[in-house]
Order: C-alpha cells, then sequence, then structure tokens
C-alpha cells in the first residue's frame, strides 16, 4: 500500500470511526482493537494507528501507552468542569465568530432552530444541536486554538449530552427557545446578547448533569 493510499484509508476508517462514537454506536470506554478495525476496513496496521491517532487528537478515542485505545469516557466531575470551561470559552468563540457569519450561515441557524423544535427524535436532535452550534462558531478561525479546545471538548461531551437529552427530552421549550434567541441576537449582530443567551443555554445542561450521576456510572465498567 502507498503512503496515498494508506492516508486515504486512515481518513476513511477515522471518518467511519468518528460516526461510531458521535451516534453513540460505541460507547466511552469501549475499546478499540486495532486488530479488529483491520479486518473490518481491509486495512493493515499502520492506517488503523494513523485513524485512531486522529481520534485521539480530537478527544474521541483515549490512547494508553504499550496497553491500548478505548473510546473517552468522563467522570461526573470531568464532565461539571468541561461544561465549566465551556461556559467561558464558547462565548469568546461565538463574539469571534459573529462578524463572520452571513446571510446564508444565519439563515441555515435558523432552519436548524425550526428543525429541533419539530423533532422527537434524540438521534437527529444531536445531530441538528451539534450543526447549529458548530456552525454558529464557524465565522471564527477553524485553526485557531480555542476553536480546537472548543471543538475536542465538543467531541468528549457528545455521549453525556446524549444520555441528558434522553433522559429529560427533546422537546424542552426552553431549549428551543434559546435557540432563537441565539439566532435573533446573531441576525442583530448583538454579541453581548449572544454570549449571555449561550451562557445560560450551557449552564442549563451542565446543571441538569449534575443531578444525573447514574449518565457516569453507565459505561463505569467498560474498560
Amino acid at each position: 500500500m502507498t503512503a496515498i493510499s494508506e492516508n486515504v484509508a486512515s481518513h476513511r476508517i477515522a471518518d467511519a470511526l468518528r460516526a461510531d462514537i458521535l451516534g453513540g454506536q460505541l460507547a466511552p470506554g469501549e475499546r478499540i482493537r486495532q486488530e479488529d478495525l483491520a479486518e473490518r476496513f481491509g486495512a493493515s496496521r499502520i492506517p488503523v494507528r494513523e485513524a485512531i491517532r486522529m481520534l485521539d487528537a480530537d478527544g474521541l478515542v483515549t490512547v494508553v501507552s504499550n496497553s491500548g485505545a478505548w473510546v473517552s469516557r468522563l467522570s461526573l466531575d470531568e464532565c461539571v468542569e468541561a461544561y465549566a470551561i465551556r461556559e467561558r470559552l464558547e462565548p469568546l468563540l461565538l463574539r469571534s465568530s459573529l462578524p463572520n457569519l452571513g446571510p446564508a450561515a444565519l439563515d441555515r441557524l435558523a432552519e436548524l432552530a425550526d428543525e429541533m423544535q419539530g423533532n422527537t427524535d434524540v438521534d437527529v436532535f444531536m445531530r441538528l444541536d451539534r450543526e447549529f452550534h458548530l456552525l454558529s462558531y464557524s465565522g471564527a478561525t477553524p485553526s485557531g486554538y480555542l476553536w480546537q479546545i472548543i471543538h475536542r471538548l465538543w467531541n468528549t461531551t457528545q455521549h453525556y449530552r446524549r444520555e441528558y437529552a434522553s433522559l429529560v427530552g427533546v422537546g424542552l421549550q426552553v431549549t428551543h427557545m434559546e435557540h432563537h434567541l441565539l439566532v435573533d441576537c446573531l441576525r442583530r449582530g448583538d454579541a453581548d446578547d449572544a454570549e449571555r443567551v449561550l451562557v445560560t443555554h450551557i449552564r442549563r445542561t451542565r446543571l441538569e448533569l449534575e443531578r444525573h450521576p447514574d449518565i457516569f456510572a453507565l459505561d463505569a465498567g467498560a474498560r
């Protein structure tokens, strides 16, 4: 296999594993075996190792030296800390993104807010919610340090957002109201209001997660 074909294979494997992890098919703490991936994708160990390395950099996989790789998992305290960081950093990223959000992006954000409000499926909600928030940050420099930190935090907390959504349901009117308020703030170019809405939006999820420590016990024995 040439270097180019190995690179293509590693990205193909990484994309498939990323979809499995973000979609909930692979649970936090679940072991990822190189030999299983090599067989599944008909690839050698080299692109498999590179795919795992990419997912490790994304925060989706945790690699333990001389031991193996597992789907990343968080304790309650770690998740609460991640959300506390998000509460402070995401408003900064949103403020940086706002001047560069054009009409097409703003229209799409409004469409996503409407679609989420009319949806009752957790998997669909998770996909739309992720697209909504990451699109709202898309005006910022994607290679910037702040974007990279937040993208990694979104990846590592994905499973727990999914469990939260399953517990409380995806029809919470306050959640949909906050999405629509964010769109309104962004359309008006009001970064201060947008930051306030976003902080409240993130904090409310953090507080709800703290009320459900059982979510973090679901995968406690996975390793």
